[in-house]
């Protein structure tokens, strides 16, 4: 992507460099670390998000706006991402005891 933000190519590039690695136990050992830290770098990109998309509608954007900024999403999404709602789920499966 052109225009791509220098922190995502940065991301991209600690990904490829994770790929590049030639000791296989090296390299696994420091995707399992990372995948063990995604959860909560996970949540933090989503509070991020949330916080931006709440200043942008502070700066009077439209939903329409903040859609084309984010990409690839409704107005309705920009919004409920704004308010902090998350993507559905599968629900959870049924154990024995329900």
């Amino acid at each position: 992507m052109a225009n791509e933000p220098k922190e995502v190519k940065r991301l991209m590039e600690a990904i490829d460099a994770l790929e590049a690695m030639e000791d296989d136990a090296a390299c696994t050992a420091a995707v399992s670390e990372a995948l063990r830290k995604w959860p909560s770098t996970h949540a933090r990109l989503r509070e991020l998000r949330q916080s931006r998309v709440q200043a942008l509608r502070n700066q009077n954007k439209t939903w329409p706006e903040i859609a084309a900024i984010i990409g690839d999403v409704t107005a309705a999404r920009a919004q409920q991402i704004g308010a902090g709602l998350r993507g559905s789920k599968r629900p959870p499966k049924k154990t024995d005891d329900e």
